[in-house]
């Protein structure tokens, strides 16, 4: 079944109760919420009812994590994200969501949601009453407060005798000291007594086991209980979020210095982050990029840090601590400034080897740090404009793929309005927002920012800006069934335009592919499918896979319009598997098209049907109807034509309903691999 639910990382223990208790809240009603304090446990419990759940949805389960939003902007991106929604359109993203979730079946999972509380009420209010196929599962230390709420109170762990407390601290005690002998009566008692004093918190017994190794368990219960001993300070905190506070504080404590510095810093990055990234982010002064190493493997070891595989991460509650010591340092804004400046340098290196053979990765590591480029960029737009625009041109193709459309059309304009008014940095913005802009349908607008785009780049004097506002203009006039003015003014920049740098390669590439788009609609059969060879082979020395996904698409569609259905179809499953590895869902819908168009022209009927409503499903993932350019709505018409000629309007239905009903990625792999059992 179909889910992103978090694999589990470490074993999960106890919560039987809780677990029966929560499967059966989730069957009888559609919104229910974890609640308790930080470091109870309530994302574990999510998790493992989530995973158990998945099998009772026929669209699966599936987990935003919200505690790296600081504020409630990326909210609803986030949880389109999260639901498999890359909206391409104009509309406004609550009714996008909407509308993807109004026939879905599954659990949505929203992680932390404290900080979001009302907007997160709103949300939920807006898909529940337009979705009633959905439940929600949400983690909060309060109640959402929305009508229908069943809300769970997830209590610490038994303490009393051999109780899951205890079980659980075993179990981390292992892990941290293997030979330590639990069994032995000194350390039974001591282990019994930290679980007891830290009330069953797991978290805080986490924290107190990843002190084994340097000192025994009974000299931890000392430490503990001369912490909790102490007089109550008549603090407002409830005594469970003081116990956490007072173990966290323990726990600080117990880092050297350089590892209490590096846990102030480390709390500026919003999602995970790997050892590279934390030395970028958080040397400086006193803690070097060899110290942030060492004093990263510290904390992991403590357990303030966990790591999974190369990947760490702050829990949100260890991560509070740290931000207050952050603050207490006046490192805030210093802080900041190394993390917006790690991003930006992020941005350059992924926009310098968009044509090399890391592309891919570069794209799924721009995807995957969608929350810190975000957070620096509104940093920037505060505090270094001219860096603001570098990084919102330097990602804004990347983002354009991945489906962040109206995050990358509103960062852009922000940008262009905060300045500087003129240079290179500024005219790459504007083909971003007119490549946004195009892409949303809005030809219009697209074409009057293709013109400034234009003017600005010839003033510049940077091939790379000609070139780039060349493709905008070129790419908007294929759209609106220009190809004839496509042409020209691909073929005039290409002339007039060195290839100096591999960026420059990158646009004349595009520019290219615009030359072999607009022959093809112009019915230049013959000379498109020459041009496209010999571009593909430019792409594949280059290990090029965006571009060369969409020669792939052309020749499929020159093949189909030269009645060679079979190569057609080969070109298609090529263009698709490019597609596919860079999750590009605009890319797929159309590569499934034409596929589906390739197999109907083979007689396979219920095969191109099938095909076929698999490509509807990527359709309403992108949230438009079949877009593409003019000569393909002849195409789709054939296809369903002959399909439904070939085995009868009730099979073609069938088939085709079964290809919407089909889980996205399943219904993909199965036509990459020619296997559509109906």
């Amino acid at each position: 079944m179909a889910s992103n639910i978090p694999e589990e990382t470490s074993s999960f223990v106890g919560r039987k109760a809780e677990l029966a208790r929560l499967e059966h809240t989730l069957a009888a009603h559609r919104l229910t919420t974890l609640t308790g304090p930080g470091g109870v446990g309530k994302t574990r419990l999510a998790v493992r009812a989530a995973r158990q759940a998945a099998t009772t949805h026929r669209d699966g389960a599936w987990w935003a994590d919200l505690s790296p939003l600081h504020d409630d902007g990326l909210l609803i991106a986030t949880v389109s994200d999260a639901v498999g929604l890359s909206d391409h359109t104009l509309r406004m993203p609550i009714d996008a969501l909407c509308e993807w979730l109004v026939d879905k079946d599954l659990l949505l999972v929203l992680d932390s949601c404290e900080h979001l509380r009302p907007a997160c009420a709103h949300l939920l209010g807006e898909i529940l009453t337009t979705s009633p196929g959905l439940t929600v599962l949400t983690t909060s230390r309060e109640p959402l407060g929305i009508k229908g709420e069943q809300t769970i109170e997830v209590d610490p762990l038994p303490v009393e005798g051999a109780a899951d407390a205890l079980a659980l601290f075993r179990d981390r005690a292992s892990a941290a000291a293997p030979r330590l002998a639990l069994d032995e009566p000194g350390n039974a008692e001591a282990a019994t007594d930290i679980c007891r004093r830290l009330e069953g918190i797991p978290l805080a017994i986490e924290l107190a086991a990843g002190a084994l190794g340097r000192e025994t368990v009974e000299q931890v219960a000392v430490r503990i209980r001369s912490r909790f001993d102490l007089p109550a300070d008549g603090s407002l905190w409830p005594p469970r979020h003081r116990t956490l506070r007072t173990a966290i504080g323990w726990s600080h404590e117990l880092c050297a210095p350089l590892e209490r510095l590096l846990w102030a810093r480390l709390t500026v990055l919003r999602g995970p982050f790997d050892e590279a990234t934390a030395r970028q982010v958080c040397a400086g002064g006193p803690l070097t990029p060899d110290g942030v190493s060492r004093a990263l493997a510290g904390l992991v070891a403590k357990s303030v840090v966990q790591r999974d595989g190369t990947r760490h991460r702050v829990l949100d509650t260890i991560r509070e601590y740290g931000r207050m010591w952050l603050a207490e340092l006046h490192e805030e804004r210093a802080a900041a400034d190394r993390h917006a400046a790690c991003f930006l340098g992020l941005a350059r290196d992924a926009h310098a080897g968009w044509t090399g053979d890391d592309q891919i990765n570069w794209y799924h590591r721009i995807a995957e740090s969608h929350a810190d480029l975000c957070a620096a960029l509104d940093h920037l737009l505060v505090h270094d404009t001219a860096a603001a625009q570098e990084l919102a041109g330097r990602i804004g193709f990347f983002w354009c793929c991945c489906g962040h459309l109206p995050q990358t059309r509103d960062y852009a304009r922000r940008a262009l309005d905060a300045g500087p008014i003129v240079g290179p940095h500024r005219t790459r913005v504007l083909w971003v927002l007119g490549m946004t802009l195009m892409l949303q349908g809005d030809y219009p607008a697209a074409r009057r920012i293709g013109r400034q785009c234009t003017r600005e780049a010839e003033r510049d004097g940077t091939d790379e800006g000609v070139l780039a506002a060349a493709y905008l203009s070129g790419f908007t006039d294929l759209m609106t069934g220009r190809p004839e003015s496509g042409l020209r003014e691909a073929e005039r920049v290409l002339r007039v335009t060195g290839t100096d740098s591999p960026l420059e390669r990158a646009y004349r590439l595009r520019c290219r592919l615009i030359i072999v788009f607009a022959l093809t609609g112009l019915g230049r059969l013959d000379e498109a499918a020459r041009a496209a060879a010999v571009l593909r082979s430019a792409c594949e020395a280059l290990d090029e896979c965006w571009t060369r996904s969409y020669v792939d698409y052309q020749l499929a569609l020159i093949a189909l319009m030269r009645g060679e259905a079979r190569e057609s179809a080969a070109h298609a499953r090529a263009m698709l598997a490019g597609k596919h590895r860079m999750r590009d869902r605009f890319g797929i819908a159309l590569g499934l098209d034409i596929l589906a168009a390739a197999i109907a022209a083979q007689g396979a009927g219920a095969r191109a049907a099938r095909v076929y409503g698999t490509g509807q499903v990527y359709w309403r993932m992108v949230g438009q109807p079949q877009r593409g350019t003019p000569e393909l709505g002849p195409l789709r018409e054939a296809c369903e034509r002959q399909a439904r000629e070939a085995v009868g309007d009730a099979v073609f239905q069938r088939a085709f309903e079964r290809g919407r009903r089909d889980n996205a990625e399943a219904g993909l792999a199965a036509a990459l691999q020619g296997e559509l059992l109906l």
